[in-house]
């Protein structure tokens, strides 16, 4: 049976008591998961997935109800102050939201891997313990990275959508929006409590009109964020442009929620908030939009981060004396160390002095990985148009930070095809450590 309409914020607090409740007695479950990193879009298409499908499960689905899983602790809610912002559009806070936490109980019980179907949004291939744990279940994926050939082509009845397009939410969206449609032609809805609260089931239009609104400037947000409000060349699809003007339409059916509204102010409000990054110390800047791989046993690991390396480096020393190059290496290695990598990426997005958008690229690389880093140097060279870089406060002498024969590997480049992001770059480095470990 359908999960009847509610609010966004009745459905993610069902869902979490559902899996909670699935863990101590053992029954099915089917989890929506976005990628490692836990961004925005990661997020959106998500939680859209999950409380579209839930609408309008398919006859022979594994279970009615698609739970939303956010891929990291709750712990880790607290680095992205993007969050906070679009839950303040969506009517939801950071308790409706399911974690990793989730997973086990308090009594030490553990999700059965045989109990679960997964669903993947954002990525096409599990990673870490998620992997280990439940790489044999997962039945689906909608995507717009490069297909890694893990997710099973006979999907049916769920969906594997693998294409290039701006944000994953965009995906999302062309493929559910005619259920989303179909299932509100169709809605019989009971009254309920709770109705101050905006949570009730009810057969009131106007207020199925504002959760539909509510739920559409959660997914607006995923793909303004990851499309910069439909104006990155280079990256913006049809798919994406279709889906804004389709859930633009949905807020102006709302008279509640179209009041106030504004998609230039929504964009940035909610990418101020992103890149409000201050207060945190570097690693957890490091560790806010994070992803790795694993190649021939070698761990690559690459962090987006929405601030210069000039800040990131001030950030790592933090007022220490002593060589400024070494101390922002050693600070490097200590994060590498503890997420045992061989090879680690640090992108970096930005205003240039110039009013430009820029993009900044930082490699350093073991010994082991001293080889893969440099065919990546080579190769990558013309494909991202990199340009030798140098960052002030790294710069105690002329010149930019250069590759060393002692030590880790580093380097630093901006990148002169700004079009280019973490999906083009990560294939790049997975390809060169590939070639150099086999």
């Amino acid at each position: 049976m359908a999960v009847q309409q509610n609010s966004l914020r009745a459905f993610l607090s069902h869902a979490k008591s559902c899996l909670l409740t699935a863990v101590k007695t053992s029954e099915k479950v089917t989890v929506v998961v976005g990628n490692e990193s836990a961004d925005l879009d990661s997020l959106t298409s998500s939680v859209l997935y999950a409380y579209l499908r839930s609408r309008s499960p398919p006859q022979n689905a594994f279970t009615p109800l698609y739970i939303p899983l956010l891929n990291i602790p709750a712990a880790d809610l607290r680095l992205r102050p993007e969050f906070e912002a679009v839950f303040r559009h969506a009517n939801i806070d950071a308790s409706h939201i399911t974690t990793l936490d989730e997973l086990s109980g308090i009594d030490g019980s553990y999700l059965k891997p045989e109990h679960t179907r997964w669903i993947l949004v954002d990525h096409n291939k599990l990673q870490g313990a998620l992997a280990r744990n439940f790489g044999s279940r997962v039945h689906g994926v909608v995507d717009h990275h490069e297909d890694e050939g893990k997710v099973t082509q006979d999907s049916d009845p769920e969906f594997r959508v693998i294409e290039k397009c701006g944000s994953c939410t965009s995906l999302v969206v062309r493929t559910l929006r005619a259920s989303w449609d179909q299932a509100n032609d169709a809605s019989s809805l009971s009254s309920g409590a709770a109705h101050a609260q905006g949570d009730s089931l009810t057969t009131d239009t106007a207020m199925t009109r504002t959760w539909d609104a509510q739920v559409a400037k959660m997914a607006l947000a995923g793909i303004l964020v990851d499309t910069a409000n439909l104006t990155a060349d280079g990256k913006i699809e049809q798919a994406d442009k279709d889906a804004v003007k389709y859930l633009e339409a949905k807020i102006n059916l709302a008279p509640q929620e179209v009041s106030n509204w504004n998609r230039d102010q929504f964009y940035k409000e909610i990418n101020a908030a992103k890149s409000d990054i201050d207060g945190l110390a570097f690693e957890d800047m490091l560790r806010k939009d994070y992803k790795q791989w694993v190649e021939n046993g070698f761990i690559l690991g690459i962090s987006s981060v929405v601030k210069p390396l000039e800040f990131l480096a001030a950030k790592a020393i933090n007022g220490a004396s002593g060589d400024r190059e070494d101390l922002f290496v050693t600070a490097v290695g200590d994060f590498m160390a503890a997420k045992d990598l061989t090879v680690f990426a640090i992108m970096t997005t930005s205003t240039s002095p110039a009013g430009k958008f820029q993009r900044e690229l930082y490699v350093q690389a073991l010994s082991a990985g001293h080889a893969a880093a440099s065919t990546f140097s080579k190769k990558a060279f013309k494909e991202l148009g990199l340009e030798d870089h140098s960052v002030e406060m790294l710069s105690e002498k002329p010149g930019a930070m250069q590759p060393s024969s002692e030590g880790p590997w580093r380097k630093i480049w901006l990148q002169g095809d700004v079009s280019k992001s973490r999906k083009q770059v990560a294939p790049l480095l997975r390809n060169a450590i590939a070639a150099e470990t086999s």
